[in-house]
C-alpha cells in the first residue's frame, strides 16, 4: 500500500493542539476527516509530533496509507477543498514504506515571537507573545550559547512529557531582533515537552535583567525545573522546518 507524506500548515489558535483526543478538537482530527472523506475510507495520519493548544506549524510533516486512484500531484488540492482554511496541505509526495516522519527527523527547527512594544498589534497578536517590558537583546544572546551543545534539559521540560531520556542536542539558537519584533529561533535533535516556551521563558527573565547570563550553566546542571523561568504562552511558537536524514 502506498505511503504518502504531507507537509502541513496550520494556524493553531482553535485547535487543542496536532494530536487526536477525545472530547477536543485537534488538528489530527480534522485532516484525517478531510482525507479520509476525499478517499472515501477510514485514514490514520500520523505526524512527526505533537505540537501544544494554540502553537501553529508551517512545516508539520505527516504521513497516511491507502490506495487511491487520484494523482499524487492532485492529492493536496483535493484534499485541501475539504480542509478549513486554517489548515492547508502544502505538498504531498510517495515516500519510502518504512519512513516515519518522527524518526527519520535529523533536526527540528521552531520560532518564538515576541512583540516587545508599548501596544498591542492585532495583526500578528495570534502569532506573537506581547511583551511591553524593556529586554536586554544581547544578554539573551550571551545567555543562548550556554544552550547550544548537547545537554540533559530536564530543566526545560515540564511534568508529563513521558521522555524515556530528556538528553537532546541543540545545534543553534538564534535570537533577532526587528524592530518592534523579537525572533527566537531553535534547531535541534529533538525537544521535550514545553522545552522550547520554558527556553523563552528563561531568556525573557534574563532580558528584564532578573537573571544573568551565566546562570543558564548552573540552571542546566541542576536539571530543575524550578529554577529555570516559566512556560512562554503558546500564541507565539510556530514549528517551522523538519529536516530528514
Amino acid at each position: 500500500m502506498p505511503r504518502f507524506k504531507f507537509i502541513v500548515a496550520y494556524d493553531g489558535t482553535n485547535y487543542h493542539g496536532f494530536a487526536r483526543q477525545k472530547n477536543a478538537l485537534t488538528v489530527q482530527e480534522v485532516l484525517e476527516g478531510a482525507i479520509s472523506s476525499i478517499l472515501q475510507k477510514p485514514i490514520e495520519v500520523v505526524g512527526s509530533g505533537r505540537t501544544d493548544t494554540g502553537v501553529h506549524a508551517k512545516g508539520q510533516c505527516c504521513i497516511f496509507n491507502a490506495e487511491t486512484s487520484i494523482e499524487v500531484q492532485n492529492l493536496a488540492r483535493a484534499i485541501n477543498s475539504k480542509l478549513p482554511s486554517d489548515i492547508v496541505i502544502k505538498d504531498v509526495q510517495i515516500a519510502a514504506d518504512d519512513f516515519h516522519p518522527r524518526y527519520a527527523a535529523k533536526n527540528k527547527t521552531y520560532r518564538y515571537q515576541i512583540l516587545n512594544s508599548d501596544t498591542r498589534d492585532p495583526f500578528i497578536d495570534k502569532y506573537a507573545y506581547f511583551y511591553p517590558y524593556p529586554l536586554d537583546i544581547e544578554r539573551m544572546q550571551e545567555a543562548a550559547t550556554y544552550m547550544i551543545g548537547e545537554h540533559d534539559f530536564n530543566c526545560f521540560c515540564s511534568a508529563g512529557g513521558g521522555a524515556h531520556s530528556t538528553v537532546r542536542i541543540i545545534y543553534d539558537l538564534k535570537i533577532i531582533k526587528q524592530d518592534e519584533l523579537i525572533l527566537i529561533d531553535v534547531c535541534g535533535n529533538g525537544f521535550l515537552y514545553n522545552m522550547v516556551r520554558i527556553i523563552v521563558g528563561t531568556l525573557l527573565k534574563i532580558g528584564s535583567q532578573k537573571l544573568s547570563a551565566n546562570d543558564i550553566e548552573n540552571i542546566i546542571k541542576s536539571k530543575n525545573r524550578a529554577l529555570a523561568g516559566p512556560t512562554a504562552p503558546p500564541e507565539g511558537l510556530t514549528m517551522l522546518e523538519i529536516v530528514y536524514k
